[in-house]
């Protein structure tokens, strides 16, 4: 057997298990499918596309979409498959061997696992215990490793929080390297930093077609950025690296804006409505602006709750193993019905643990 390299030989995959359940709600994915106009119109223009041919090399159907839909300039947008290789795109590009890239934890764990497979050195901040950010951390982790790549997560995952605008500006202020605003699930939120990008400004933010545009099996992603920086990707993305197919599903989505707002409001009721009837257990619950939420139980384990959930065929993300996560659990937030399920299914464990309990 051929050694791998030797900086990789303790890396782990990253994994999230998937089993058959009656409700899942493990992976942040949209509850609803796409628009049946959307599939439709999806399907009448498969049939008419050229496999025999190349897909088009620099998605500029696509790119110029997006950057209608953000009211920028398609020469800054950069798409791929799904937001990981957009993640891993801009590592290869400005990380790798002998740099440094830092992350503040726990956050989408992602981030430092590709940074870790291009060959860069990983540079952990410290949250604090309410899962914010401490401006004098992050001052003390760019001023010590002046990374060159730096990652901020908003809303962050796994915790729902979203970053203020004054972190970021002290990101930007404090660092001489990219900063990477991660906002896959920006739109659940109540601000973006996209206001914030700036052609002289190192900020690029990276979204995702697999959450509110309902399009997790499609895998598609892109970054917008200052176009010096979309103009370094291109060179060393692949070529031909992002198939017609992703290229039409994603350029037809944009023309369901409507559709889309109408399913993010209904998440973030959802949302609310869930956290408000967890805070009446015995949980703490992190305030959220994506669509999920992390919460933490106060009378049994976070394995024994996150057991008995899925003992009711409901499933959910057991963040118990990660660090600084102990005991907690990650709720995607489904459909109402599947919200209820959840709950009842939460009350009944506590309810059963409560009596296992008692003297």
């Amino acid at each position: 057997m051929i050694p791998v390299r030797d900086d990789l030989r303790a890396l782990e995959g990253y994994h999230s298990p998937q089993v058959d359940v009656r409700v899942r709600l493990n992976t942040n994915e949209s509850p609803l499918a796409p628009p049946t106009a959307w599939r439709d119109a999806l399907a009448a223009e498969m049939s008419r596309v050229e496999w025999h041919r190349y897909p088009d090399r620099q998605a500029i159907g696509l790119r110029q979409a997006i950057a209608d839909f953000h009211g920028v300039s398609a020469d800054m947008v950069f798409a791929a498959n799904g937001s990981n290789e957009v993640l891993q795109t801009i590592l290869l590009t400005y990380a790798g061997a002998g740099r440094s890239v830092a992350t503040f934890e726990p956050t989408y764990q992602m981030h430092a696992q590709i940074a870790r497979v291009v060959g860069s050195t990983v540079v952990a901040g410290e949250r604090d215990a309410d899962f914010s950010i401490d401006p004098a951390e992050m001052q003390r982790v760019v001023e010590s490793a002046r990374p060159h790549v730096t990652f901020l997560t908003s809303p962050n995952n796994p915790t729902g929080l979203v970053e203020p605008a004054e972190r970021i500006e002290q990101l930007l202020q404090l660092s001489s390297g990219l900063v990477v605003a991660d906002e896959a699930y920006a739109q659940f939120a109540n601000w973006s930093a996209l206001s914030m990008l700036d052609e002289q400004r190192p900020l690029v933010i990276t979204r995702t077609f697999s959450k509110t545009w309902s399009m997790a099996g499609v895998r598609l992603g892109y970054v917008i950025g200052p176009t010096w920086f979309i103009g370094e990707l291109d060179k060393v993305v692949l070529p031909y690296h992002l198939d017609t197919a992703k290229q039409i599903a994603g350029r037809l989505a944009l023309r369901f804006v409507d559709e889309m707002d109408d399913r993010v409001r209904l998440i973030v009721a959802e949302r609310e409505r869930l956290s408000a009837a967890l805070s009446e257990m015995p949980i703490d619950v992190t305030p959220s602006g994506a669509n999920f939420v992390l919460f933490r139980p106060r009378v049994v384990s976070g394995r024994a709750l996150w057991q008995g959930l899925l003992d009711r065929s409901v499933l959910v993300r057991d963040c118990s193993g990660w660090p600084r996560l102990a005991d907690c659990l990650r709720v995607t937030i489904g459909t109402p019905d599947e919200n209820e399920a959840f709950l009842t299914a939460v009350a009944d464990v506590l309810a059963e643990q409560g009596d296992h309990h008692e003297p």
